[in-house]
Parts: C-alpha cells; structure tokens; sequence
C-alpha cells in the first residue's frame, strides 16, 4: 500500500459494545408480539446487517420470521424503541478513546462505516464523546441499496476523507467489514472480541489483535 493516511472503522463489536441496548430495544419488539427475551450472546450473533436484518433473526429465534412485508413496520417499530436510547448501556471497548486520539495525532484521518442506521450511529458517536475523531460517518442507510460487504459503502467514507483505496486501512470484527475491504484491495485488520460469527481468525484479514489497544502498532506492521 502507499503511505497510510486514513483508517476506517466498523462501528458495533468493533468500536462500542452495543448489544446490551440492542437487546433492550429488541426484546421490548418481541414482548409486544408475545415473543420471549432474548440474551446478549443472542444478539451478539444477530449483529452486523443492519436494523431489519437483527429484527428478522430475532423473530427467527423466539418462534418464527416475520413475513417479508411486515419487516418494515417492525423495523421501523424496533429503532422506536433504540433511537433516544441507543447509549444507555453501550461504552467503546477498553482502550478505544486512548487509541483514537493516538491515531488522530498521528495525523491520520479516521471514518466509520457501518450497517447500522446513520442517525442512531451518530446519535451513539455524540453521546460517547467520539464524534469528534471522525471526519466521516456512513450507515447501512446512508447510501440506497449499500451495506457491507457492499464495497460503495466502504468508498463512500473514503471519498468524504479525500483518500484514496491505496491509503486506507479497514478495521472492524466480522465477514462483512473484510468482505467490503478486499473489495476495494484495502488492508483489513480484524479484533478478536467481536461480534463475528465466524472464527476470526477465518475472515481473511490481513492481521488481527485482541485488544483495541494494539491497533496503533499493528498498523506500522502491515504489508
């Protein structure tokens, strides 16, 4: 690659663990349709494609997915629920505040990229005091039709920080994240903490760290 100048970041098992409000809101879904709670390990697994794709899996695992044209309305009836609370239980992993400011200094740019709604990303970024790192923040939503591994999303931050493919780095915790990153030929870098639901070390990264912590020198260690 070329001189490093950007990273850009997933948001949920990368950054922030959000699964606690993520179950909050979900499990509030599921009782108004007489549906059981579900877990944190739960919804850990259900992570990563976006609001309607959670609600469906949530459906899935409590008795039965919703028909295709119900999906909406629950999806819209689901970040009801999430929107205004989306930070109440939800904290950056350790080493995440320390670690951006690092990388900031270093006068890299850093984006988010993520599948999540971008109203309820930025919602989270502010409450958490992280949007000041990001010179770009896309959602699942922010562009029709695109979610990782979709690579437009991936572009799309790229553009807003006016780097090129060949001066960025991915990093995030799941198929998607590497998927949108060996789209576009961009080193990917994958934490071992996260929400994947394959083995991490079986996403094709090109290094993965246990700790948000160790990405600063993981970067000078890339290819």
């Amino acid at each position: 690659m070329g001189i490093l100048k950007a990273v850009v970041f997933d948001l949920d098992g990368t950054l922030i663990d959000s699964a606690p409000d993520l179950r909050v809101a979900l499990n509030k879904l599921l009782a108004e349709h007489g549906r059981p709670p579900i877990s944190v390990q739960q919804v850990k697994m259900m992570v990563g494609d976006g609001a309607a794709k959670l609600v469906e899996r949530g459906f899935a695992a409590t008795g039965s997915a919703p028909a295709f044209d119900q999906l909406p309305a629950l999806t819209t009836a689901f970040l009801g629920f999430y929107e205004g609370n989306s930070a109440d239980l939800t904290r950056p992993y350790p080493g995440v505040m320390v670690t951006l400011a690092a990388l900031k200094a270093r006068g890299l740019a850093l984006g988010v990229c993520t599948n999540k709604p971008e109203a309820a990303t930025r919602e989270i970024l502010q409450h958490l005091d992280m949007d000041e790192f990001f010179g770009a923040v896309l959602g699942g939503d922010s562009i029709d039709g695109a979610r990782k591994p979709d690579p437009r999303l991936l572009q799309g931050v790229l553009d807003m920080l006016g780097v090129g493919s060949g001066q960025a780095v991915m990093v995030g915790d799941a198929a998607n994240d590497i998927g949108a990153a060996r789209a576009l030929g961009i080193p990917a870098v994958a934490v071992s903490y996260g929400y994947t639901r394959i083995p991490v070390h079986e996403l094709g990264a090109d290094m993965v760290i246990a700790e948000f912590s160790q990405l600063d020198a993981a970067l000078d260690r890339l290819p």
